[in-house]
């Protein structure tokens, strides 16, 4: 009984907060300002849409061959196909149920490939460490690039006495979560700090990798798809088309990051796109239908990609099933 409800509200809840934010965003919209969403989206040049889902499927080719290189240490092989129609289908998975995906690119991979699932799932998990550390990364440049009205906006929301305490607070718990990990010995500590120790033992693993350097230029080709797809999908509205490098890295980290707040950002990504843009002179309308038009257009071929990899999948791997 609890597990099915923990499972309800981790769908319920993202799901819910995404139709609220929807709700919340166009019910300020006056007729005159919905009308001028309907001409943004009917005068967008979908042409460089195409080209943007085009480089984030690249994107994900290139992971695929990137995975190749934290499992072949562990003595396996798999094939590209294989890789790529897992990572696919984990997308889809990721779209109605947060989070799911990870644990289904282990369960394909055990199955099609038969790489047990332990092994498979901490390769996922080392590669979702060193993402986040590549979104941290752009997170940092981002602030530096904009922080003047970066601050300024959030000083307007939370008093700077505030922000000094949150961060005190954010300190004192480091340093008491550190000391606990560091000199207590509860069982439930020991399993954290064991947890971690996998982890960083994961993320150093690409250090002595045999293909370490074509690892790490593949991270970087995924992270600069990444960007070169938001750079594209620019172009397809003039009123975004000429708008700065760093308030394009900005608006990226952004929407980057709403992807963990509900159904691979359903709801979130085209509000918080619009919201961050406003901050440098996008009107709400041009910022909330280019995030509908990113956000639509990536969901729309990751459901075709991943249905077709979902049905391909055991046709590719015929005689191969356990």
């Amino acid at each position: 009984m609890k597990k099915s409800l923990s499972k309800f509200l981790q769908i319920a809840i993202p799901l819910g907060l995404g139709i609220f934010l929807i709700w919340y965003v166009f019910i300020d919209f006056t007729d005159t300002q919905l009308a001028e969403l309907k001409t943004y989206f009917k005068n967008a040049n979908y042409g460089y849409v195409v080209i943007s889902v085009s480089l984030s499927i690249f994107s994900h080719l290139s992971r695929a061959y990137r995975w190749s290189f934290m499992l072949e240490p562990l003595g396996y092989k798999p094939k590209l196909a294989n890789n790529f129609m897992t990572i696919a289908v984990a997308y889809v998975m990721n779209i109605f149920i947060p989070k799911s995906g990870e644990v289904t690119r282990g369960i394909l991979l055990d199955k099609y490939e038969m790489i047990p699932f332990e092994k498979g799932f901490g390769t996922i998990i080392s590669e979702r460490i060193i993402d986040l550390l590549f979104l941290l990364a752009f997170t940092v440049a981002a602030i530096l690039m904009k922080y003047d009205i970066l601050y300024t906006y959030v000083t307007d929301l939370i008093p700077v006495q505030k922000l000094v305490i949150i961060g005190v607070i954010g300190l004192v718990m480091l340093t008491a979560g550190y000391l606990s990990l560091k000199y207590l010995k509860f069982d439930f500590i020991v399993k954290i700090k064991t947890f971690i120790n996998g982890l960083k033992e994961g993320v150093l693993s690409v250090l002595t990798m045999k293909k370490k350097m074509t690892f790490i230029f593949h991270t970087f080709l995924i992270w600069g798809l990444y960007v070169l797809s938001f750079y594209a999908a620019t172009l397809a509205l003039n009123e975004t088309s000429n708008i700065a490098f760093s308030t394009l890295i900005i608006t990226f980290v952004v929407g980057s990051f709403t992807f963990a707040f509900t159904n691979s950002g359903f709801g979130t990504y085209p509000a918080a796109v619009a919201g961050i843009l406003t901050l440098f002179a996008i009107e709400i309308t041009v910022g909330t239908a280019f995030g509908w038009i990113v956000w639509t257009s990536n969901i729309a071929s990751i459901l075709l990609i991943g249905v077709t990899s979902l049905i391909a999948l055991p046709i590719y791997n015929k005689g191969r099933l356990k």
